[in-house]
């Protein structure tokens, strides 16, 4: 009888302990900052606002250096006469000018021609073959770096060349074509200003619609 009344004391314990422990209030936990001290909170861009719309970047602008200079640079010039002019027209206008040189490539034009065969002889004889069916216009090269080649044609525009390759080849003959190109120099002014508004260039260069200014770092 003893065993049982200490087994039900026991027992009423527990659970009056274990309703204690799930019912009684817990203190709040401290809440982790969500970023160190002196950042920014990090905000998801589902809750910003969209109705302003962001500012776009400015367009870059001439930048005046300490002298309160701003420079440009004006180009391409085709020959050093233009260039030149330009620079004598200028000159009053600014506070220090200069010319500079670099080198583009140029297309010079496309070559029609016939490759090389094995030997001069057998160069001869295709030229023969291009005279019977009415093509007088070539050219057998003697020197260079294709000799015995057949020569069809130098051609400035590429529809040209591509005419009389097609014209060739309906004769039964394998012309073929390459783009000739070499390299050119041209030619810039660049000037510096005090300010930052360019100067009217245009009215000291004339009738040059194919050249353009763009601000550079001061020289």
């Amino acid at each position: 009888m003893f065993v049982r009344v200490l087994f039900l004391l026991l027992l009423a314990l527990d659970i009056g302990a274990g309703c204690w422990l799930y019912f009684a209030p817990r203190a709040r936990l401290a809440e982790t900052p969500a970023a160190d001290p002196g950042v920014a909170k990090l905000v998801l861009l589902s809750e910003t606002d969209h109705s302003t719309p962001a500012a776009m970047p400015a367009p870059p602008k001439p930048v005046t250096d300490a002298s309160g200079e701003t420079c440009f640079s004006i180009g391409a010039f085709a020959t050093q006469a233009d260039v030149r002019a330009a620079v004598k027209a200028l000159t009053p206008l600014v506070a220090r000018i200069q010319f500079r040189e670099t080198r583009v490539t140029e297309v010079r034009g496309y070559w029609v021609y016939l490759p090389a065969p094995g030997n001069r002889e057998r160069a001869l004889d295709i030229a023969r073959q291009l005279s019977s069916k009415g093509i007088s216009d070539y050219y057998v090269v003697t020197a260079g770096e294709q000799p015995n080649a057949i020569s069809l044609g130098l051609f400035r525009e590429q529809t040209n060349a591509d005419k009389r390759l097609a014209e060739i080849r309906a004769l039964g003959f394998k012309p073929e074509t390459v783009q000739r190109s070499d390299e050119v120099p041209i030619y810039w002014i660049d000037f510096a200003q005090v300010g930052n508004a360019p100067i009217d260039w245009r009215a000291q260069v004339p009738a040059r619609s194919e050249l353009h200014a763009q601000p550079i770092d001061c020289f």
